[in-house]
């Protein structure tokens, strides 16, 4: 199934697609041609997402068979955010009735698996080499990711590298509803000839990098919808669009858990601030290769806060504990009550905290990965402000403070989330960020006002795109 000469109708030069053949050669001759390979697949329960019923496919003896309902969430672990994207498709698809399978096309010993680790790899260094280097950043880096990704020869080389994922669709029905939450995994899913495929896209800056023609693609936003529909600036040519019926915006991909209960959530919160309670805040950090100078210079700053009674802090450090205990050195040693791999302590605090009073700074950290991305999501319903990069996080119910983005692309979240209300504009420096966090806890009115916007944003189904994308690989209407 070529995907490379032409997307779209867009017919793509000689060059483009010679580099794109080399390019899957390059990566059959490092890890082997396994096209004729037969994968058998099996399941293992996600403890950590028990309570949406999710399955993670993996290679087995024998093939299992897939329940009644089944719907398979195609991802890879790129950060958190991809991850955290399928976990809302996921809940949002039991909520529907439907039995949620993860397929993770990275976790594999398969060639196409190898292929994708070795461009993730590539990407983490870079982005980690963005944030020591002001020259690399602004002469590679930004220009990259705004539009280097944007270019619609980009994607020919992405598609001809996915026929190498094939093989590990071999033994999975073809008419399953399948959600992708990366531009990968729905390449390989609509090669592999699936046919109820979404490709939903994460970003709001539209780029060739995200194409995947004969899935349908899914955008949270009017901005990245005209993009797309027009490929506005993916050529310096005028380009055929995506059709109507391969082109959705449905709202912004949310868990039903974090929706359920969230006009209560904002009544809580509302109820803090007019009483004067501390301040909730929740920070992920994570890896902090982005942004390690900024975390400890915004915890140094809300310190004197915190000992005032005035904010309480809680930082999830993904999976990984190095960062707390490099972070820990810098600001030279800060009392934390510390939650390390103790996941079920950590949901019950997080539990007991929605109805009582808290204070202090609160460190977790979870060398499970679905522990580490989930603890985000506990504390995102009893924290008052969360403190992101505009990446995935943008597009969540949260009062929002924007550290400076990662890659230029991530401009453009940050540019929605304070057109939409539901967030500050985009602070890049510790100065302007902590002047930001002084404002709103002196002014506490900004973040009713954004409690108030969420909640308005919710009737609208503005924050509904992940039960959308449900819908649309199962065919179903709203």
């Amino acid at each position: 199934m070529d995907k490379t000469s032409s997307i779209f109708g867009n017919p793509m030069d000689a060059k483009t697609i010679k580099a794109a053949e080399k390019s899957k050669a390059k990566f059959i001759k490092k890890y082997g041609d396994d096209s004729q390979a037969d994968y058998k697949i099996g399941f293992k329960a996600i403890d950590t997402l028990d309570f949406i019923g999710a399955d993670n496919i993996v290679f087995g003896e024998g093939n299992a068979e897939f329940e009644p309902k089944a719907l398979i969430v195609g991802n890879i672990r790129m950060g958190f955010g991809h991850y955290r994207i399928s976990i809302a498709m996921a809940s949002c698809a039991r909520a529907l009735g439907f039995k949620p399978y993860w397929l993770d096309l990275a976790s594999f010993d398969a060639t196409g698996s190898k292929m994708i680790r070795e461009q993730n790899d590539l990407y983490s260094l870079a982005s980690r080499i963005s944030q020591k280097s002001k020259l690399f950043n602004k002469l590679v880096w930004e220009p990259l990711n705004s539009e280097g990704f944007k270019k619609i020869s980009y994607n020919a080389k992405d598609q001809k590298n996915s026929e190498l994922l094939v093989p590990i669709f071999k033994n999975i029905p073809k008419d399953i509803p399948y959600i992708a939450t990366h531009v990968w995994p729905s390449q390989g899913a609509i090669h592999a000839g699936m046919t109820n495929v979404v490709n939903a896209i994460p970003d709001n800056w539209p780029m060739g990098l995200h194409l995947s023609e004969g899935a349908i693609h899914t955008v949270q936003t009017p901005f990245a919808y005209l993009g797309y529909k027009m490929l506005n600036g993916f050529d310096k040519k005028p380009l055929n669009g995506i059709p109507e019926d391969q082109l959705k915006m449905v709202g912004c991909f949310v868990d039903h858990e974090l929706l359920v209960n969230l006009e209560e959530d904002n009544k809580l919160r509302k109820e803090r601030f007019a009483t004067g309670k501390p301040v909730r805040i929740l920070m992920t950090v994570g890896g902090a290769g982005a942004g390690f100078d900024m975390y400890v210079a915004m915890i140094k700053h809300l310190i004197p806060y915190v000992e005032e009674k005035k904010v309480a802090l809680f930082i999830n450090f993904g999976d990984h504990e190095g960062i707390y205990h490099k972070l820990n050195e810098a600001l030279g040693g800060f009392e934390t009550t510390n939650f390390f791999n103790e996941y079920d302590k950590l949901k019950a605090f997080a539990q007991d905290i929605r109805t009582k009073d808290v204070t202090g700074i609160y460190a977790f950290c979870n060398n499970d990965i679905f522990q580490a991305v989930y603890s985000t999501n506990l504390f995102m319903p009893v924290t008052d402000l969360l403190v992101t990069k505009p990446s995935e996080l943008a597009y969540y119910p949260i009062p929002k403070v924007f550290m400076k983005h990662i890659g230029g692309h991530e401009v453009y979240g940050a540019i929605n989330g304070r057109e939409k209300g539901d967030s500050t504009f985009e602070c890049p420096t510790a100065e302007s960020i902590n002047a930001m966090f002084d404002r709103l806890l002196s002014d506490k009115d900004i973040l009713a006002h954004m409690c108030d916007r969420i909640d308005e944003l919710k009737k609208t189904g503005y924050y509904d795109g992940a039960y959308e994308c449900v819908r649309l690989a199962a065919g179903l209407k709203k």
